[in-house]
């Protein structure tokens, strides 16, 4: 293969709205391709990105399907990345069973992974794809992987990547066997990394990084917003649903005594937390602007589904905040009903994410250009 020929070029699997996309292209790989079965979420990608999108379930996309729109030749892709739905192994989901079909999209992942043969790979998903009810699914997708591909994997923090949220993700990287030999025969002790990190709490030990960035920057340059009220002009994605008059009361209180529930009188309590089991106490939270906001999830815009409660003002944060706190730019779009634009804010994966991992994969095509 001429190295000095090859395209960064790259297929988004499962796109989404294009979190991962975006973070790609801002790293200078082309996104050629996304595949995405929501009509919804495939229009906020085609808004915003110039990728093309298939618009169809992943298992009816074939792999010389793909071949011809890319006018490749297998082998020839430099990267396939993908996001295979995560719900089903989120520690948040509670009614996950071994029937869901949705446990099952990884294969199809490694199915064109086999099929397509890129020069690397990327994942995204949840910690519990690794470590917790979906291990052994992803054990099986990493021993077919592995026929074919070095890799690593492991858990990131979004925020050790500039991105003001604590949001813990699996992410796995692979380098083809081929590949990987020629670096490796360059260089004995070359391996298959993580993106590195560019951020820390701990920047006395590591002075060479930046500070976490906190959710505070998320609410800065930002018209105040009435919740139940229109979005602000030129600020789209820019509001939320009304407060009840009890729901006020308590964020008011929760503001002025403390961050979470575990402060409010009992006359603002639920009665299924007046009992010692309090579940999770960050619901009905208030977002602390000066730490890195905690995960965005679907929810995110309601105030009673986890510490979205706004920090000045007396309502759950807005879409445009969500976004911003996934690192999204201003200029990025979502499109669909309030719900829907959450629902795709939350499952997207953070563009800085993604682009940590693309200047990793272009590094290696640089070294790879550079070797005898």
């Amino acid at each position: 293969m001429a190295f000095n020929n090859i395209q960064p070029d790259a297929i988004d699997l499962f796109c989404g709205a294009g979190g991962l996309s975006l973070g790609l292209e801002n790293a200078g790989i082309h996104v050629r391709l996304g595949i995405e079965i929501s009509q919804t979420a495939a229009t906020t990608y085609t808004s915003n990105l110039p990728g093309q999108v298939v618009i169809e379930d992943i298992k009816a996309v074939s792999v010389n399907d793909v071949l011809q729109k890319l006018q490749k030749k297998c082998g020839e892709l430099f990267l396939l990345a993908g996001c295979p739905p995560c719900q089903t192994f989120s520690s948040l989901q509670k009614d996950n069973t071994a029937e869901d079909e949705r446990n099952n999209l990884i294969f199809e992942y490694t199915r064109l992974v086999k099929g397509l043969k890129p020069l690397f790979i990327q994942l995204e998903n949840v910690p519990g794809l690794k470590n917790g009810r979906g291990k052994k699914i992803f054990k099986k997708a990493v021993n077919e992987l592995k026929q074919w591909y070095q890799l690593d994997y492991g858990i990131l923090n979004c925020a050790d990547y500039g991105i003001p949220q604590t949001r813990r993700r699996l992410v796995m990287h692979g380098i083809r066997n081929d590949i990987f030999e020629l670096f490796h025969t360059a260089d004995e002790n070359f391996k298959v990394l993580l993106p590195p990190t560019t951020h820390t709490s701990d920047t006395a030990h590591n002075p060479s990084l930046l500070p976490w960035v906190t959710a505070g920057t998320a609410f800065i340059n930002l018209p105040p917003v009435v919740a139940g009220a229109p979005a602000p002009n030129g600020f789209p994605n820019h509001e939320t649903s009304g407060l009840t008059n009890i729901n006020i009361q308590r964020i008011q209180h929760i503001r002025a005594n403390g961050g979470n529930r575990t402060c409010l009188p009992e006359h603002l309590q639920l009665p299924c937390h007046q009992n010692e089991h309090l579940g999770y106490t960050d619901v009905y939270g208030i977002m602390d602007p000066a730490l890195p906001a905690p995960t965005m999830t679907g929810g995110c815009i309601t105030y009673s589904k986890g510490r979205y409660g706004h920090p000045y003002e007396d309502r759950a944060i807005t879409v445009r905040e969500a976004a911003r706190l996934q690192s999204f730019p201003d200029t990025f779009v979502f499109y669909g009903s309030r719900g829907q634009t959450a629902l795709q804010v939350g499952n997207a994966v953070p563009p800085l994410l993604a682009e940590a991992s693309g200047k990793y994969f272009l590094n290696l095509l640089n070294q790879l250009k550079q070797l005898p």
